[in-house]
Order: C-alpha cells, then sequence, then structure tokens
C-alpha cells in the first residue's frame, strides 16, 4: 500500500541521470529552497548520499568530503573559513592551557623550574648566547 507507493517514485537501480539534471538539482539544493530529503522526493532519486555527491562534483559552495558531519555548508567561503579558523583557535587555546596545567603540576611535584625565565621583551641575556656572538635576540 503506502510502500508500492514509494517504490513507484523511486528511479530502477542502476539508473544514470543527465549531466543537466544533476546540475539542474545542485542549483535548486544551493538556491536552499528545498533540502537534500525534499529533492530526492519531488524528483524520485534513490540513495541517500547522491544528491550530496553531485553537490560536491557541480556545486558553487563548499562541501566537505564524506565522514565529516557539519550540516549544510555557509554560502560565504570566506564566513565559512573564518568559522574554521575561529574552531582551530579554540582548540589550540585549550591545548595551552593543557600543557601549562601539565607544567604547573610536573614543577610542582618535581620541585624544578621547567619553563626558562625571560628577559623582558623576550629578549634573552647575551651571556646565554655563544661566545663569539655579541647580539641580543
Amino acid at each position: 500500500m503506502g510502500n508500492e507507493q514509494i517504490r513507484e517514485n523511486k528511479t530502477p537501480p542502476g539508473y544514470q541521470y543527465s549531466e543537466a539534471f544533476k546540475r539542474m538539482v545542485v542549483k535548486e539544493f544551493e538556491r536552499g529552497v528545498l533540502n537534500k530529503d525534499q529533492l530526492q522526493v519531488k524528483y524520485g532519486i534513490g540513495g541517500n548520499s547522491r544528491v550530496l555527491e553531485w553537490c560536491r562534483k557541480y556545486g558553487r559552495l563548499h562541501y566537505p568530503s564524506k565522514g565529516t558531519n557539519t550540516g549544510r555548508p555557509m554560502k560565504d567561503p570566506q564566513k565559512q573559513r573564518i568559522k574554521e579558523l575561529e574552531q582551530q583557535l579554540r582548540e589550540e587555546k585549550l591545548k595551552v592551557l593543557a600543557y601549562q596545567k601539565l607544567i604547573a603540576i610536573a614543577e610542582q611535584e618535581e620541585g624544578i623550574s621547567i619553563l626558562k625565565k625571560t628577559w623582558p621583551n623576550n629578549q634573552i641575556a647575551c651571556t646565554d648566547l655563544p661566545r663569539k656572538s655579541k647580539y641580543v635576540l
């Protein structure tokens, strides 16, 4: 009954879609009027990832590679790149915090200073450089 109707809307296995049809579906998807599932129902497209594969191949927007689930891509690639960089910055800040905690624990347990003391403006004293060099870094 209901399953028969769904099967009638699906294309037969191994059906080849024309490139023009694929591009039309991708264009409609990128306009944002319909989502992937709605397009599959509207055009009777089988397969869960077929529309997204077409988007990766024919689309104008950046689509992440398989295996990453970040949702629909942003329309502005610069905004998307900024968002990715902000995420990387948050992760790096967490790493720095973890390393600082690790160093603090190690210094406390071992009773030694792990980090070097720095001079003002991050300059190294001349005594720390090789004898022939008189430059300050």
